[in-house]
């Protein structure tokens, strides 16, 4: 799988807040026992498959309040 460009080039929300959402779920998922050894056995890319998630609405986040 590769990353989404297509899906990525079209999303029209905030670009920057759904990048630090998948880089922190790459984190997470980089870690062992928490799913990457599964995507990275069925031949998949971590981040290809967290971008396609957070794209695709699969990863629910809420940005904090700065204010």
């Amino acid at each position: 799988m590769s990353i989404p460009l297509d899906t990525l080039i079209d999303y029209e929300e905030n670009i920057y807040e759904i990048t630090c959402v998948a880089i922190k779920e790459a984190i997470i998922l980089s870690n062992p026992g928490c799913g990457g050894q599964e995507i990275e056995e069925n031949n998949g890319k971590i981040v290809s498959e967290v971008l396609r998630r957070a794209l695709n609405g699969e990863i629910h986040f809420e940005a904090p309040d700065l204010l």
